[in-house]
């Protein structure tokens, strides 16, 4: 009978390995802090397009606190329960406009904000029931789906003028 010669493995000290782990996860960890701290400082500073992520994100917000408040007053009717959460979520993200999306709370009272942002909100509410109203009237064998990527597109176009009206002239 012949007995084979196997070779043995090759093995690294446990220390090594860890070493090499523990300096990877490090520089991993290292590169990424510093990526999102990058990224942390172009989101705080003045370009538009910070500027435009910061308004989406507060368009977020609004408008679940729109929905929020709408299904808690639901109980007392649908239209009570629409303007509540449709004015309190436009004072809000108003306000939150004024503070984090364009920076503005030392250059623009806050009754300034209100007064101006609320025009603007209004003034799109009635550019998109105006769209709305012309779409039905215009296209009315458009079904569900066409009608909601037209909503769509007309809600996207108003908030873009939104944020330039408030961008360019109220803050």
């Amino acid at each position: 009978m012949t007995v084979l010669d196997l070779p043995q493995r090759a093995t690294l000290p446990a220390g090594n390995v860890l070493a090499v782990y523990t300096d990877g996860y490090l520089a991993l960890r290292r590169g990424w802090a510093h990526w999102i701290g990058q990224l942390g400082s172009f989101l705080r500073g003045e370009h538009a397009f910070a500027q435009l992520i910061r308004f989406a994100l507060v368009g977020g917000l609004s408008n679940i606190g729109y929905l929020m408040l709408f299904v808690a007053l639901y109980g007392s009717g649908a239209q009570l329960a629409n303007l509540a959460g449709s004015v309190v979520s436009t004072a809000m993200a108003n306000e939150l406009h004024r503070r984090l999306t364009f920076h503005a709370s030392e250059r623009v009272r806050w009754h300034t904000a209100q007064i101006e942002g609320g025009a603007l909100a209004l003034t799109g509410l009635a550019i998109t029931a105006g769209a709305i109203a012309l779409l039905e009237w215009t296209a009315p064998q458009l079904g569900g789906p066409a009608q909601a990527a037209a909503v769509l597109g007309i809600t996207a176009g108003v908030g873009t003028l939104r944020f330039l009206t408030l961008r360019l002239w109220v803050f």
